[in-house]
C-alpha cells in the first residue's frame, strides 16, 4: 500500500499552538527563549520592554508580537517568561501579585541563575505554577541565540509535581535540563559566573596586552590557544594545567609581574590571584614540586607589595 506523503512533523506551522507565551523584560534572554518556544509550536502573544534596545530585540526575534505593559502580558499569556535582572526579580513578582496580574494555573517562569522557585512564592500563593529555568549560555540579543540554545544546559528548579513540565519546556527549546536544588542555586550561579564572566575579562585583558606588545591580530593568535586550553580543561581538569606557574618558573612569573606593573597595572591583582590559585591546584595534584613552590609563592607575595 502506498503511503500518503506527509509534511515534516517537526515543522511548527503544522502543529497546533499549545500555549500562549508572554515575555516580561525584553532583554537578551526573553525574546530568544520565546522564539525557541515558537519553533516548538507555542504562540508568543505579548512582550514588555522599555528601552529602545528592547524594542529592537523584540521586533527582530518576535515580529508582529505586540509590545504591552507587564500586567497586560500576564493577562494574555498562559506561560509567562520573567526575564529581568536578578535584583529586579523579587520586586517584579511582588508588584505583579499586588496588582492582581497573576492568574491561577498560569505558568510563571523566571530565568535567573541565582534564584530557585522560592522567589516566586507570592505568585505561587496566588495560584501560579512556578518554574526556574536558567540557560547556561551567554546571549547576544540577536537571532543567533536561538541556534545556540541547541544542546545548551538549563539549570532547572521546580516543585516535584512540575518537574516533568519544566524539563519538557527545556527540551522543546533545544536544551538539556540539569536539576538544581533550591539551596544550591547561588553556588551553581557563582560557578557559572566564575567560569564564563571572568573568562571574558581575562581574554579582553590578554588581547589588550598583545596589542601593546605589537601583535596585529591578537584574536587570531589567541583563538587556537584558548580553544585548545578550554578543550583540554573540560576533558582533563587540573591535569591540563601548564605554563610557568604550574612548572614553578619563579623567574618568569617575576618578569610577568614587572611587565604588567609597567604596562597594565590594573591587571596585576588579577594575575597574582589567578597565579596563586593555579599554584595551589598544581601543588595539590603533584604537578608543582614543593621546593619550586616556595620560590614561586615568594615572588607572588613580593608582587603584592609592588
Amino acid at each position: 500500500m502506498n503511503a500518503t506523503p506527509s509534511q515534516d512533523p517537526l515543522d511548527p506551522r503544522d502543529r497546533p499552538a499549545r500555549l500562549t507565551v508572554g515575555v516580561v523584560g525584553a532583554g537578551r534572554v526573553g525574546p530568544a527563549l520565546a522564539a525557541s518556544l515558537q519553533l516548538a509550536g507555542h504562540r508568543p502573544v505579548a512582550v514588555s520592554g522599555v528601552s529602545d534596545a528592547s524594542v529592537r530585540r523584540a521586533a527582530a526575534l518576535l515580529p508582529d508580537v505586540p509590545l504591552v505593559p507587564p500586567a497586560e502580558v500576564l493577562a494574555r499569556a498562559e506561560l509567562v517568561l520573567l526575564t529581568v535582572p536578578d535584583d529586579a526579580l523579587p520586586g517584579l513578582v511582588d508588584g505583579l501579585v499586588e496588582t492582581g496580574a497573576v492568574r491561577p494555573g498560569q505558568l510563571l517562569v523566571h530565568t535567573s541563575g541565582r534564584f530557585g522557585t522560592r522567589v516566586l512564592d507570592a505568585a505561587t500563593r496566588a495560584g501560579a505554577l512556578p518554574l526556574a529555568l536558567h540557560p547556561a549560555m551567554t546571549f547576544t540579543g540577536t537571532p543567533v541565540d536561538v541556534q545556540r540554545l541547541a544542546g545548551c544546559s538549563f539549570g532547572v528548579t521546580a516543585p516535584e509535581e512540575l518537574r516533568l513540565a519544566a524539563e519538557a519546556l527545556v527540551i522543546e527549546m533545544g536544551g538539556e535540563p540539569e536539576w538544581i536544588e533550591e539551596e544550591a542555586r547561588p553556588l551553581y550561579h557563582a560557578a557559572l559566573a566564575l567560569g564564563a564572566n571572568h573568562l571574558v575579562t581575562l581574554v579582553a585583558q590578554s588581547m589588550e596586552l598583545l596589542r601593546t606588545a605589537g601583535v596585529a591580530a591578537p584574536d587570531r593568535m589567541l583563538g587556537p590557544l584558548l580553544g585548545a586550553a578550554l578543550d583540554n580543561a573540560l576533558r582533563s581538569g587540573d591535569a591540563a594545567l601548564t605554563g610557568p606557574v604550574a612548572r614553578g618558573d619563579a623567574g618568569t612569573v617575576a618578569a610577568h609581574v614587572a611587565e604588567l606593573r609597567k604596562h597594565a597595572p590594573g591587571t596585576v591583582a588579577g594575575y597574582l590571584a589567578m597565579a596563586r590559585s593555579t599554584a595551589d591546584r598544581a601543588l595539590a595534584h603533584g604537578m608543582l614540586k614543593p621546593e619550586l613552590a616556595e620560590d614561586l609563592l615568594g615572588v607572588l607575595a613580593e608582587g603584592d607589595l609592588g
